[in-house]
């Protein structure tokens, strides 16, 4: 799995989360927040995810 997928794919679901907060009416300081957090948790598990194993 590359790199580019999964941050495309944890993107789709941070912008979704984001517009349900917006449609829920919280406050835009808090979503922001959240945002940010989400987006480096993502970028964490992306390398994490694609980071080839060490040698043995």
């Amino acid at each position: 799995m590359s790199f580019g997928i999964y941050a495309a794919g944890y993107a789709i679901v941070i912008v979704g989360l984001v517009y349900v907060a917006h449609l829920m009416h919280m406050p835009q300081h808090w979503i922001l927040a959240g945002a940010i957090v989400m987006i480096g948790i993502g970028i964490l598990s992306a390398v994490k995810a694609t980071r080839p194993k060490d040698p043995a």
